[in-house]
């Protein structure tokens, strides 16, 4: 299938991911078309003086955005939710106990009895702890919402594929596509978790989840969908 038959496959997450993830789909042959509607920041947290015995990380974003709070931290080994979280508090400093394959509560389910802090942003999925673990949670980045630029809006007016990462970006955009009166049923969406898909909410073209929680693999459910739906 020659590129020009591909359906464009639109992703909306933050930067530096955006990026990344639009490079990445190149390389597969795919027609990426980057729409950043997230900007990170950081915000203002009390740093609990209380001991830990691992850091819970669930995004890159707690050590690009958690400022000098985190130096209270830095003798507690990590335990990452994947490798581009791993490699981002090795390049912040932290040692790595741990690295998941997608998702905390897997992660989670499996810790000694202990005290863990989930350092983390705004939005988040609420964790289950095992008997015996105990978690405390810092808030230090927010992920601020933008409106659909002229550019996005043009390219959702056809038939694409759209990549979601998050569930307030699922949220999001489907609010942002009621509100300009943009045909749902045109647009496939290609979710990294069932979470994802059930914020994303009903009327679309196609729902589908990917095999694993990783870059790579909704990716790869991407590619599919650009060239079959």
């Amino acid at each position: 299938m020659s590129a020009s038959e591909l359906l464009p496959l639109v992703v909306i997450r933050p930067e530096p991911g955006n990026a990344a993830t639009c490079a990445a789909a190149r390389e597969m042959g795919l027609q990426p078309v980057g729409a950043p509607l997230f900007e990170i920041e950081p915000v203002e947290w009390d740093v609990p003086a209380m001991h830990f015995d691992a850091i819970l990380a669930g995004s890159a974003n707690v050590f690009r955005h958690g400022g000098p709070g985190l130096a209270r931290f830095a003798d507690v080994p990590v335990i990452a939710v994947g490798e581009t979280t791993a490699a981002e508090a090795r390049a912040a400093g932290f040692a790595i106990a741990r690295i998941g394959g997608g998702g905390l509560q897997p992660i989670v389910a499996t810790l000694a009895p202990g005290n863990y802090i989930r350092i983390a942003g705004e939005d988040r999925v609420i964790l289950d702890p095992p008997e015996g673990v105990r978690i405390e949670t810092a808030v230090v980045y927010a992920a601020l919402k933008r409106a659909f630029p002229a550019q996005l809006q043009g390219v959702l007016a056809q038939p694409a594929v759209v990549l979601l990462h998050s569930g307030e970006a699922a949220r999001h955009f489907a609010r942002e596509c009621e509100r300009l009166g943009i045909r749902k049923e045109n647009l496939h969406l290609a979710c990294l978790a069932p979470r994802i898909a059930e914020l994303a909410g009903s009327g679309w073209g196609s729902v589908a989840v990917a095999a694993g929680r990783t870059d790579n693999e909704v990716l790869e459910l991407a590619h599919r969908m650009c060239q079959t739906v």
